[in-house]
Parts: structure tokens; C-alpha cells; sequence
């Protein structure tokens, strides 16, 4: 006796089939694309790299790489702020450190301190 196989079982299995071919077909990068995207992020850092060095004094880029260690998206938000004070014309000099560190005051939400009492 011959196995005959449900027609909507092997449509499932087709369909099945497409979808794995499709993820696979997606999943394959192109070398060159990635190449220009990749070129593009190192170009954007560089860019950022030099706006940073021409906007703050050795220190206060010092202090801001430290904190990048620490905690980068905070670095980030600090290094947008920057950018846009330099855009809208708002930087007549560099920013020094303490300039530096009352932007990050302003920026970072206020800690609590937790005191624990021992009875």
C-alpha cells in the first residue's frame, strides 16, 4: 500500500520551504554593501573624532573618554549636546572641564543615597 501524502501538508511544506529560502536569501550580505557601510561609520567617527578635539580642551576630552568606559550612552548624549551648542552658535570658546562637568550634572538625573540604619 502506497503512502499518498496530504496535498495541504505538502503545501505547508512548500511554503515552508520558500520562507527558509527567502530568511537565507536575506541572511547573505553583500560584501561591497557592507564594505560602504562600514567605510560610512568610520568616516562619521572620524568627523566626530575632530569636531570633539576642535570643541573641548585636552581635559575635559579626557574626562569624556573616561566616562565613555564607564557609561557610553551617556557620553553619547553629552557629545550630541556639544554638538548641537556648536551648531546653534552657542560655543564662543572650548570647553573646558569644569564647563564640562556641569553639563554632565545637568544631564545625569540626581542620585539618591541610601542610608540603611542598623537597630
Amino acid at each position: 500500500m502506497a503512502y499518498q501524502e496530504d496535498p495541504e501538508l505538502a503545501a505547508l511544506r512548500q511554503r515552508r520551504a520558500r520562507e527558509i529560502q527567502d530568511m537565507q536569501a536575506r541572511a547573505t550580505v553583500d560584501p561591497v554593501a557592507v564594505a560602504q557601510q562600514s567605510a560610512e561609520a568610520q568616516r562619521r567617527e572620524a568627523e566626530r573624532f575632530e569636531v570633539m578635539r576642535r570643541l573641548l580642551t585636552p581635559e575635559a576630552r579626557e574626562r569624556l573618554a573616561r566616562i565613555r568606559l564607564a557609561k557610553p550612552e551617556v557620553a553619547n548624549a553629552i557629545e550630541q549636546q556639544i554638538m548641537s551648542l556648536a551648531a546653534s552658535g552657542r560655543l564662543q570658546r572650548q570647553i573646558d572641564d569644569p564647563t564640562l562637568r556641569a553639563l554632565l550634572e545637568r544631564l545625569m538625573p540626581e542620585r539618591r543615597e541610601i542610608h540603611i540604619t542598623r537597630r
